[in-house]
């Protein structure tokens, strides 16, 4: 009988070290590298499996800040068996963390199993597309909303080459979209580009690229962003107005109800950042989009503040929250790689 128990414990105690043998190996790439086997996939091969969820960042920032994180973790999150690939210009090497780096999201968000952070090359993006001409020719330097506008177009191109679902970068996902070719719609007949999905090759979005570049106007905000999409809706659609919640269809597509996912309007964005009781269930929203662009980083996600940003954050991103809003409460190092 006590050789039959020392041999369990032996057993046991062989298991345990195993185990924290292999911790051990993956928390020491948890805020440092990649995991090897995805750092052999490029971005191509990941893409044209042609269900990807796609996010952009075409300045040359390489430091997610907390909602950006949020919103790739809660993406990974709730599409655990797609691939979430997030394109930064700043970035030129994929598979290692910035040199210097002094903010943990970017490796908060490599330590992720179905995360993809790749360099973005609108040179080669554009190649093959209707913006490929207008791209070679077009000065930067003298574009007022050249960040948004390059965006624009980058979206579409993306999309229209592999397919799948593009999401701005404040966007919060809560549960899966279930329709593949589909436009957002903000408000009654007028279409967002902040969330998108189509299938590989979409004439759609071709038809999109050439209106973009056939009515290029750099100087009225979103004029190749949202007013486009709209614009070619309409050219393809005739919309009529939504019955409570349902979505409407036209020809292939789904034009979804505003409240999947703008159930609070752009007027409203503070909303985001105000104590809620009770907070709404959000029954009808695929995903919460947080209107950035009106905040410019006026309101922020408040460690206890009970905001229903804060409980978001909390719900669907629970480890950005974690390291970039609520502080770690032990060291980071000990923890082993995210996957969801």
């Amino acid at each position: 009988m006590l050789k039959e128990l020392q041999l369990s414990l032996s057993v046991g105690l062989l298991l345990a070290c195993g185990f924290l043998y292999q911790v051990t190996l993956r928390s020491s790439c948890l805020f440092s590298c990649l995991p090897s086997s995805k750092s052999q996939q490029g971005p191509d091969a990941l893409l044209s499996q042609g269900h990807s969820i796609v996010f952009l960042e075409t300045s040359e920032r390489r430091e997610p800040p907390p909602l950006v994180s949020c919103a790739v973790e809660s993406a990974a999150k709730t599409y655990p068996e797609q691939p979430v690939i997030f394109f930064m210009k700043g970035l030129n090497d994929s598979t290692q963390v910035p040199p210097n780096s002094s903010n943990p999201g970017f490796s908060l968000l490599s330590a992720i199993d179905n995360v993809f952070l790749f360099p973005l090359d609108l040179n080669r993006l554009f190649e093959d597309t209707p913006l490929f001409s207008w791209y070679t020719r077009i000065n930067s330097n003298a574009e007022r909303y050249w960040l948004h506008v390059s965006s624009d177009a980058s979206r579409l191109a993306i999309i229209w080459k592999y397919g799948g679902i593009y999401m701005d970068t404040d966007v919060i996902s809560i549960r899966p979209i279930p329709d593949e070719n589909f436009l957002a719609a903000q408000s009654s007949k007028v279409s967002s580009n902040g969330v998108f999905g189509f299938s590989p090759h979409h004439p759609f979005l071709w038809a999109c690229m050439e209106n973009f570049v056939e009515h290029y106007n750099s100087g009225i905000w979103g004029n190749q962003g949202p007013r486009l999409i709209t614009r070619m809706l309409k050219l393809w659609c005739k919309l009529r107005d939504f019955k409570e919640v349902s979505d409407l269809k036209c020809q292939n597509m789904s034009f979804l109800h505003p409240h999947r996912f703008y159930p609070i309007s752009y007027s409203q964005w503070k909303s985001y950042y105000e104590v809620w009781d009770p907070e709404p269930s959000f029954n009808n929203s695929y995903a919460l989009h947080l209107w950035n662009h009106m905040n410019q980083g006026k309101r922020t996600v408040v460690k206890g503040s009970n905001t229903l940003a804060e409980n978001l954050f909390r719900k669907y991103c629970p480890t950005t929250y974690r390291y970039l809003v609520q502080g770690p409460q032990r060291s980071v190092t000990r923890e082993p790689t995210l996957g969801y």
